[in-house]
Formats: C-alpha cells, sequence, structure tokens
C-alpha cells in the first residue's frame, strides 16, 4: 500500500482530478500547493501515441529551453588529447577514458549528462547497463556523442536537458523551477511540447499527445489540455 504525505494529500484536495486544466489555470493550481522546504522543479509528462516497444517510434532527443530550467548540470566527457582539454575548459566536472570508465564501474554517477567523442564510444558502450537505465548513456540522437565537445558541455552545464520515451510511452522533463514566474513555465512548457510535436516519428498513427500532466517535485499531477 502506498501512503502519501499529508502534504501531498492537502493538495489534491486544492485541484479536480478529473478536470483538463488550461496551461495557465493548471500552473495557478499548482502554485496554490502547501510549499515544500526547497525550490521544487516544475515537471511534464506526456502520453504519446507510439508503440514503445518499435525502435520506430521512439521519442528521444534534447532540448535548450527558453527559460532554462534553475539548475547547473554537472557534466562528464569521455575524451583525450586535445578534446579532454576543450571539455576542461567548458567546465566538464570529470574528463577522461579508461579511468573515468573504470570510475562508474565501481558506483561513481555523481553526475547529470555524459558526453563522448565519436572514437571513445567503443570503450564507453561497455557502461550501457549502469547509464541505459538512468537516462545518462551517450547517445548520438541526443546530440551527446559529438565532435563538438566543447560548446555541447557548456550547452548542457546551463541546462540542456535531455528526453526519452519510457516503456510506457511516456515522456518526462523539468521545466523550470517552482520559484520561476507564471510566464517562464508556460514558455518552457509551450516549448518542450512544441517540440516533441514537431519531431513526431513518421511512423506512428492517431494522435499523437494523448496525455499532459505538470507537477512539482512534491505534488499530484494536474491534467493539463493538450491544446495548449
Amino acid at each position: 500500500m502506498k501512503f502519501r504525505s499529508k502534504r501531498y494529500a492537502g493538495s489534491k484536495e486544492k485541484f479536480l482530478k478529473s478536470k483538463e486544466y488550461e496551461l495557465r489555470e493548471a500552473i495557478s493550481a499548482l502554485k496554490t500547493f502547501d510549499k515544500a522546504k526547497f525550490d521544487e522543479t516544475v515537471e511534464i509528462v506526456m502520453k504519446l501515441g507510439i508503440d514503445p516497444k518499435r525502435s520506430d517510434q521512439l521519442v528521444r532527443g534534447a532540448i535548450s529551453l527558453p527559460k532554462g530550467i534553475g539548475k547547473e548540470l554537472k557534466v562528464i566527457a569521455f575524451a583525450s588529447g586535445e578534446k579532454a582539454e576543450l571539455a576542461r575548459e567548458a567546465g566538464a566536472v570529470e574528463v577522461g577514458g579508461d579511468e573515468l570508465i573504470k570510475k562508474i564501474e565501481d558506483g561513481w554517477l555523481d553526475f547529470d549528462v555524459a558526453i563522448s567523442v565519436p572514437d571513445m564510444m567503443r570503450k564507453v558502450s561497455k557502461l550501457g547497463k549502469i547509464l541505459g537505465p538512468q537516462g545518462k548513456m551517450p547517445s548520438p540522437k541526443s546530440g551527446t556523442v559529438t565532435e563538438d565537445v566543447s560548446n555541447i558541455v557548456k550547452e548542457f552545464k546551463e541546462g540542456k536537458i535531455e528526453y526519452r520515451t519510457d516503456s510506457g510511452g511516456n515522456v518526462h522533463s523539468p521545466v523550470g523551477k517552482m520559484s520561476f514566474p507564471d510566464e517562464d513555465l508556460i514558455e518552457n512548457i509551450k516549448a518542450f511540447v512544441t517540440y516533441i510535436i514537431i519531431n513526431r516519428p513518421s511512423s506512428t498513427k492517431g494522435a499523437f499527445v494523448q496525455k499532459i500532466f505538470v507537477s512539482s517535485s512534491m505534488s499530484p499531477g494536474i491534467r493539463v489540455s493538450v491544446s495548449l
């Protein structure tokens, strides 16, 4: 049995679970919830009309939201020589090859994003079972396998986010902080939803965006109209 906190239960009483809210109305409702002792992340979940078992229908990529996400990400880079130096100068918290791979195999995972130069991927691929389930495995589709390590490290360090559909066909993403002005959250959410729609796999049929929910780190989800 799953137990919820009194704060969560109290927040749940402040909106109608069965209602589909307009985006502005949903953000306003979210901000009436009992506040945590920290600046909670605002998150979006989109239920997509895809078959997650088909590789040609998976949705994955990366996006820089117009107002950022209110957090500087910890980025590592698998690189050597000149590319390694460029990654360090760009702000990567750890840079290396075999020694960095070994450090991760030994259990170190204190980072948000991993970048790799292409010629390192043969070695980095052994980390798939560790980084894959956490969504941290470098991938060309998300732009994290690249020769341009300097610019890509900077972009992710400043808040560029990766996204990917889960086994249920949902895509999750942070879209800001509760302290953000309503307009900033609205702009970020619209940008994210629009980007997902633009990158709809050509093999999907029917309604692509089926449901949208917004929530904070510790709140219930509020259903939002898919017509933003």
